[in-house]
């Protein structure tokens, strides 16, 4: 994001934000005006959510393995003096076994995706990766609207590892949901390959 959308504060100045109002983030002692999203951030987010919700949230009709919370654009408290609003998150029913409610949401969340636009590449592969390395976020994704790619990463003491870079026309299994394919370019627009169809 560009410093315009940026200023010093103190969490109290971020809670003293009404709710309705709040489409901000608190990081590192600045408020952080998020920027509204466009049509293809907001496709790509929802190509997330359709790609790893329905198997995932839990068990329908045996259509997947369940295990997880998946939710969009809450407020998670990290750290305790850091909120972010990741574009899609998620907790481990094993870690969190109820459903993680309240405003902000205090557990540390398992995975996370962010959808990178050209207006706030950096803040997302550089400065909010590293506040996700140090609250010990397990599963990191960057779904990049610039080059249409997905990066995946799992966390190590070092920083994030990443595991595959993959782009439009590749179908693939990402860590931490490796039991189903995703089709990347669905993230971007594209219509699901045909049955078969690889």
């Amino acid at each position: 994001m560009n410093k315009s959308n940026r200023r010093g504060g103190t969490l109290t100045e971020f809670w003293a934000i009404p709710e309705s109002q709040r489409f901000h983030e608190f990081v590192g002692g600045e408020l952080i005006e998020k920027a509204a999203p466009s049509g293809e951030h907001g496709d790509a987010q929802a190509g997330v959510v359709s790609a790893v919700r329905p198997p995932f949230q839990r068990r329908l009709g045996g259509g997947g393995p369940g295990g997880w919370w998946i939710a969009t654009e809450v407020e998670v408290l990290l750290d305790k003096s850091d909120v972010v609003r990741p574009d899609v998150v998620g907790w481990r029913r094993q870690s969190s076994p109820e459903r993680p409610t309240g405003t902000p949401v205090r557990q540390r969340p398992d995975w996370i995706c962010e959808i990178v636009s050209p207006s706030d590449a950096k803040d997302d592969t550089v400065e909010k990766l590293r506040l996700y390395h140090r609250a010990a976020t397990t599963h990191h994704w960057i779904v990049d609207l610039r080059d249409a790619t997905v990066t995946v990463m799992r966390w190590s003491a070092d920083g994030y590892v990443t595991l595959q870079r993959a782009e439009r026309g590749e179908i693939i299994r990402a860590e931490p949901f490796e039991a189903i394919e995703i089709a990347v370019g669905t993230l971007f627009g594209d219509d699901p390959p045909e049955p078969g169809q690889r």
